[in-house]
């Protein structure tokens, strides 16, 4: 079995490394093209070993075409004589002509139990989402965007803590496992997959900087999932506002439900103190519920816990947090 793996970033590394260790004859490798520092990360902007690394350590050919769909990327291919494309993150959608150059085309490790959550960024929209379950799946490659037979899938609960950078770290080992069990399967024969029901299918699309605001009108269990999901990118963030003062860009990092007093109300974004037993900044949301801000990162300065923060501004009834 000849296969070509294409994959960028840390959720690619455990299926390549796992491919290399397996005795897989792994003949090249095609990852997105070097970028500026920090801009060759994964779906959650993590940092790993690099596939371009990775290959070269293990002396195979590299390829990293801006389009991989051009008539110069689908001729490297065929160069390759591929008989399987294993696929984990590459950024791209493969045209037909590429899918073709593979004998049995191309299997895709996407991470979410399909057919929910297709798209760039189904562990962040699964933890944004509240969802106490998610996996990964192995689909057959079409030129429709995760829509592919489900070839193999496993599931695993998410952590009740768990942001996004750690979910996907584990769902990536598990992927690269399962896409091994799968690449054995075809080496033996054909796999009969399982269509998926397009009525059942929800869309992750890929997270932008925006997408990191934090709306305080929500349910404070919301914003809880919301601060994992944009963890470690693109970061949860909010404006700390006090009369005569500037805003101040805050990102929130951590922090946990608490229950209000009985009676007790405040506008959404308002501020609070803290009471006994509570350490963090204590902050009103959308439903009777508070959240409690056990970490922060201010612009320009270093994190600090929420307590430490309103420390060193002084408590001001007045102080909110919000939208620009």
């Amino acid at each position: 079995m000849r296969v070509v793996m294409m994959g960028t970033g840390v959720f690619a590394e455990p299926a390549l490394e796992t491919l290399l260790k397996s005795g897989i004859q792994v003949v090249g490798i095609f990852t997105q093209p070097d970028r500026e520092s920090g801009e060759e990360r994964g779906s959650t902007r993590q940092v790993g070993k690099g596939i371009k690394n990775i290959g070269l350590e293990t002396g195979l050919g590299v390829f990293q075409p801006l389009n991989i769909n051009v008539p110069q990327g689908v001729e490297a291919l065929r160069g390759l004589n591929a008989d399987l494309f294993v696929v984990a993150a590459y950024g791209q959608i493969l045209s037909p002509d590429v899918l073709a150059c593979a004998r049995l085309g191309g299997i895709n490790i996407h991470a979410s139990l399909l057919p929910k959550y297709r798209g760039a960024a189904p562990v962040q929209r699964a933890i944004a989402a509240g969802e106490k379950e998610t996996g990964v799946s192995i689909l057959r490659m079409t030129p429709t965007l995760d829509g592919g037979e489900i070839l193999a899938s496993r599931a695993t609960a998410i952590g009740a803590e768990e942001t996004a950078g750690e979910l996907e770290a584990r769902l990536s080992v598990m992927g690269a496992d399962l896409a091994l069990e799968v690449v054995k399967k075809l080496q033996l024969g054909p796999l009969t997959g399982v269509v998926q029901d397009p009525a059942q299918a929800t869309k992750a699309p890929k997270l932008k900087k925006e997408h990191g605001l934090i709306c305080w009108d929500h349910p404070a269990g919301k914003i809880e999932c919301h601060l994992r999901a944009m963890q470690p990118w693109p970061t949860a963030f909010t404006l700390f506002k006090r009369p005569g003062s500037p805003p101040l860009r805050l990102q929130i990092v951590k922090a946990r439900v608490a229950p209000t007093s009985p009676g007790e109300t405040g506008a959404p974004g308002a501020l609070r103190q803290a009471s006994p037993g509570q350490q963090g900044m204590m902050v009103f949301t959308g439903d009777a519920n508070l959240l409690e801000v056990l970490e922060l990162l201010p612009a320009g300065k270093k994190k600090m816990s929420g307590a430490d923060f309103l420390r060193g501004k002084g408590w001001n009834s007045g102080d909110t947090l919000g939208p620009p």
